[in-house]
């Protein structure tokens, strides 16, 4: 049989460009598996592909506007759901106002950043869906542990940080505080208002995470003051910015 050096050379370019174009396809530039099926990750592990972004303003708590590939677009916060602000239907819900305030807490100083799953990046309305970080670490978690928000709109196969969010969700339950304080207002479908105004009329006590106007406010529920990362915490009441607000003197 006949050997040409040229047609071996073309031969092995040839099997090169395919195996290329195989790696270019498969995952996405070699995407973790665990992630291409939906499988968790660890709960501790880091996040991986944060996007610089610049922010814009806080909408409400689990969504804010910010600043992307030039363009001003909103965000909503992936697996977590908070209560309503200005719902058009459902108006303004308890806890719904901190969450916004704590949410603009959050972002006020530091790097912001957004990270995708592998489902789709837009929902509906054509706001972005993805997870956001400040300074490295997740708000999403940080809503979620100080009883601010609830784990909700969980679509497999977005799912990369669930596990670690229903740890921080467990948490705030296990201590009563923000939504959890009111029996039976979180729910898997969102947030009940009239149980809250049952619980209201009822006389039963339920924790007031703030905002507060000032500290006499705040003192009157709780006696010696609150710590930065309590959802009662505001910095305009940490007059000496050592991280307590309106501790007793």
């Amino acid at each position: 049989m006949w050997y040409s050096p040229a047609g071996a050379v073309a031969a092995l370019l040839l099997i090169a460009i395919i195996y290329f174009i195989a790696e270019d396809f498969s995952g996405e530039g070699g995407q973790d598996s665990s992630m291409e099926t939906g499988q968790q990750i660890p709960a501790d592990a880091p996040a991986e592909g944060l996007i610089p972004v610049e922010l814009v303003r806080t909408i409400d708590g689990d969504t804010i506007k910010i600043r992307y590939r030039g363009k001003e677009q909103n965000v909503r916060y992936l697996l977590i759901d908070t209560p309503e602000t200005n719902h058009p239907r459902l108006g303004k819900q308890p806890f719904g106002d901190q969450a916004k305030e704590r949410n603009r807490e959050l972002l006020a100083d530091g790097a912001v950043a957004i990270e995708f799953d592998i489902g789709q990046r837009t929902d509906k309305y054509g706001r972005l869906l993805a997870y956001v970080y400040i300074n490295g670490e997740s708000v999403q978690e940080k809503l979620l542990e100080e009883g601010l928000a609830r784990v909700g709109y969980v679509y497999p196969p977005s799912t990369r940080h669930l596990e670690r969010f229903e740890q921080a969700e467990k948490r705030a339950k296990d201590k009563g505080i923000g939504i959890w304080s009111i029996e039976d207002y979180a729910t898997d479908r969102g947030f009940d208002a009239e149980k809250a105004e049952q619980t209201e009329k009822g006389g039963q006590k339920t924790e007031h995470a703030g905002p507060f106007a000032n500290c006499k406010e705040l003192r009157a529920v709780h006696p010696k003051g609150v710590k930065k990362g309590h959802p009662a915490y505001s910095e305009q009441l940490d007059g000496d910015r050592d991280g307590m607000a309106c501790e007793a003197s």
